[in-house]
Formats: structure tokens, sequence, C-alpha cells
């Protein structure tokens, strides 16, 4: 049931970034062009995401389970750190450059786009590179010492 769940989520959401133009990266650098030919209608998909999101988020912090009967799993800590804001910019200075953001980029690859595929093979390095830094990183901390 859950796996059927994670599928009918994933393309509704699919289809929303198709409808909504996220998934065209045109669409998205038009938007994100704001000194030239600005293209507002973006704003009003973000908006709605954020908006639903947000009463999502507010019913699920008060639930123990999910409607699937599985724990609620939320983020434990609102810190602002460096490693978020580094990753946050990465994160847009990649949407800016290519107009594409993840989930979009793997609906336009579902969907032919040719860009998709060197964006999704560069996404796909990138967290390769992050997973070997980050066990070399673990592998070279000395462990905590016990009281």
């Amino acid at each position: 049931m859950t796996a059927m769940t994670a599928l009918l989520a994933g393309l509704l959401f699919g289809i929303g970034l198709m409808v909504s133009g996220m998934a065209n990266p045109a669409k998205v650098l038009g938007f994100l062009d704001l000194a030239g030919t600005w293209d507002p209608s973006l704003a009003f998909v973000m908006g709605g995401a954020i908006a639903l999101g947000s009463l999502a988020f507010l019913i699920a912090r008060r639930r123990k389970r999910s409607l699937l009967g599985l724990p609620m799993q939320l983020p434990a800590s609102a810190n602002i750190t460096l490693r978020l804001v580094l990753g946050s910019a990465t994160f847009g200075i990649g949407w800016g450059l290519a107009g594409f953001c993840p989930g979009p980029a793997l609906v336009a690859l579902g969907a032919g786009y040719p860009k998709a595929i060197g964006f999704v093979a560069a996404m796909v390095a990138g967290m390769l590179v992050f997973e070997f830094v980050e066990r070399a990183r673990a592998s070279t901390q000395l462990p905590s010492p016990r009281a």
C-alpha cells in the first residue's frame, strides 16, 4: 500500500510540475530573469505550493502517525547553519543556470527533454561526490570520548 501511494503521489506531483510549467527550463529562466522579460506566473505556482505545504506541516505536527499508519517523520532541527546556507546557494545557482531543480528535472527527463539528460547526470555526479566527501569526512573524525 505504501509503495502504491508513493507512486500515485509521485505521478500527481509530476503531472502538476508539467501543467504548471515548472519542468520547462525556458519558463523557469523567464521567472528568474528579473531584469529582462520577467514571467511572474511561477510565483503563483510557488505561492500555492507554500500555502498547501504550510497547511500540511501544521496538520502533520499535531499527528503521531501518517494517514498510512507510518510514524510521522518531520525535521528535528530548525537551525540555520553555514552548511545549509551554502547548500541552498548551490541549489539556487544550479537552478538559475540550468532552469531545473531536481524534481522537475526528473519529470523533464521522463518527458524527453534533451537538456534534462545533462542536468540529471550532473545532479547524480554531484550526489556521488557529496557521498564520497561525507564518508571520507566521517572516517577521519575521532570518536567522541566517553564519560
